[in-house]
């Protein structure tokens, strides 16, 4: 007999709620603006982030400095911006225009080199005024010493209030810190769906949306309330779901998602069994609720990742297997957890 789940109506709304917010996301534009010496490595730098050649990379030092947009997949945009002492006065008008508009923008530092110097932290505190949405870039440590010394000096003379990611362009060190960096602003103006589909490192990306997505399901499943977890579960695991269709450029269906999400997950521990669990064991079984509701999530999300980077085509008969390897596995590492 078909084990009742939700409506077709109450899924049909969460999908198309979840694809709006994501078509959405894919239509909104994206504006990096990015700050240092022309040897600064800022092209290498993007280069490596996109895994494109988006910018030439080759500017030789003294070069006639202007502002200098790249274009990549027609959304996101890199401006390249000369510096705001009053040797470029003429350009720092436009300038600090690009600064206020952006979502994201990139301060370098040399770390092979004088780190922050005062015109440097002048240019950074003019900067700040109109737009504190900033990420300062160590590049070069691949040529330095002391690192973590470097870093604490920033921080020390920044009084601690932005990212300091510490990158070598050249080698691609710490490449995926400045990416989570990058996202992790986006993210906070619902715009970093569009970068990761295009960034380098999805691996690493899917892994981040994956755990964040499990901490969510168990804050859900902790909730004692009879049928209250249900819809804001699949919710949850429906845009995990087409967040990692669209990282990987593979979109599905709603009624694709259906069929998983009713194999793998209403297949093993519906509706009935998860609210049993609450109904057991009161008192625990909140705890045991979040940690199933956690595991579940973690598990659809290992398996749809893992079908997409082995080319395995998204149908309940291929994922369920899949599914059920990385939910015993999520289900063992939450048991060892609680044994600790």
């Amino acid at each position: 007999m078909k084990q009742e789940w939700m409506s077709d109506e109450e899924f049909d709304k969460i999908f198309d709620e979840k694809s709006t917010e994501i078509n959405e996301q894919l239509e909104s534009e994206i504006l990096i603006a990015m700050i240092g010496d022309v040897n600064a490595g800022k092209s290498s730098t993007i280069n490596r982030l996109m895994a494109s050649e988006v910018a030439q990379v080759g500017a030789k030092p003294g070069e006639t400095q202007e502002i200098k947009k790249f274009v990549y997949k027609d959304k996101i945009i890199f401006v390249d911006t000369p510096g705001l002492d009053d040797i470029y006065s003429e350009h720092s008008a436009e300038t600090l225009k690009f600064y206020k508009q952006a979502d994201v923008i990139l301060f370098f530092l040399n770390a092979a080199g004088t780190v922050l110097s005062e015109a440097e932290l002048l240019s950074l505190k003019k900067i700040a005024k109109v737009n504190k949405d900033l990420i300062l870039v160590l590049n070069k440590i691949d040529a330095a010493d002391d690192i973590p010394v470097l870093v604490k000096y920033v921080q020390d003379h920044t009084g601690y209030e932005y990212p300091v990611t510490p990158i070598s362009s050249r080698t691609g060190e710490n490449i995926h810190l400045l990416q989570k960096e990058v996202l992790t602003l986006l993210e906070s103006k619902k715009k970093d769906i569009l970068m990761a589909a295009n960034m380098a490192d999805k691996s690493t990306i899917a892994n981040r949306w994956i755990l964040g997505a499990g901490a969510s399901a168990a804050t859900i499943g902790a909730v004692p309330i009879p049928g209250s977890d249900f819809v804001p579960l699949t919710a949850l695991q429906v845009s995990l779901m087409l967040k990692l269709s669209t990282l990987y450029g593979k979109p599905i269906s709603k009624d694709n998602a259906k069929e998983l999400i009713i194999a793998t997950i209403v297949g093993n521990i519906g509706k009935t069994v998860f609210r049993q669990v609450i109904k057991i064991v009161p008192g625990a079984g909140m705890v045991a609720g979040a940690s199933v509701a956690g595991a579940m999530t973690i598990a659809l999300g290992q398996a749809v990742k893992y079908a997409h980077e082995n080319d395995i085509d998204l149908t309940p008969k291929a994922l369920k297997p899949i599914y059920n390897m990385f939910l015993k596995k999520a289900s063992s590492q939450t048991k060892s957890r609680k044994e600790k």
